[in-house]
């Protein structure tokens, strides 16, 4: 257990640091490009992170319902940590741009968000499923890369990024909590479907 908090903490913080590059630039395309980093540290240093784990909930005997609540939590831990650290520093300006995402977010429908964060997992679903199994390295990296490109691109909503955006935003309330669970909803549906459809077409 003390393992897997750990490695949930530093996989929200490894979002979170992702986040802060997305931020730092106004060209959407590099920035997205730079928040992959986060996916890619995630992936390659084996840590636990809510979205990617969540596709494999009823393929996986080991991974239970309790697991994925403390993912949650610890990936919030982590992106909080991250957030204080930005709006403590000289980078703090940083928080302005967050509230104009968060501002987008707040204004939407909570059944557009859960669609937005459905469409985002398959994305997730897409990147980690071929950095586990691909059998080109270069194959592996690539997934990743595209993967969360793609989902930043499009504006799909990931629950552990907009936990960074609400927490650097410091933008808390009721309201926000009801939006990340709507967000973390669609995520774990978007996920588990496609997933599931996948390990059928494997099994044919």
């Amino acid at each position: 257990m003390k393992k897997e908090c750990l490695g949930s903490v530093l996989a929200g913080g490894c979002i979170g640091l992702g986040g802060v590059a997305f931020l730092s630039l106004d060209n959407k395309v590099l920035g997205a490009l730079l928040f992959t980093l986060g996916l890619f540290c995630v992936c390659t240093l084996q840590l636990h992170l809510f979205t990617g784990k969540v596709c494999y909930l009823f393929l996986n005997d080991a991974l239970r319902m309790r697991d994925l609540a403390v993912i949650w939590l610890g990936n919030l831990a982590g992106t909080v940590c991250i957030a204080a650290v930005v709006r403590m520093s000289r980078i703090s300006p940083l928080a302005a741009k967050a509230q104009e995402l968060c501002a987008v977010k707040l204004s939407d429908t909570h059944w557009s968000l859960f669609l937005l964060a459905v469409m985002c997992n398959i994305f997730i679903y897409i990147g980690v499923e071929n950095f586990r199994s691909n059998p080109h390295e270069a194959g592996k990296y690539l997934a990743l890369f595209f993967a969360v490109m793609g989902f930043i691109l499009c504006g799909f909503e990931h629950c552990v990024a907009d936990m960074f955006y609400f927490a650097v935003a410091n933008l808390w309330s009721g309201e926000v909590l009801v939006r990340l669970l709507v967000i973390t909803m669609g995520n774990a549906v978007g996920g588990i479907i496609f997933a599931h459809l996948h390990a059928c077409l494997l099994r044919e």
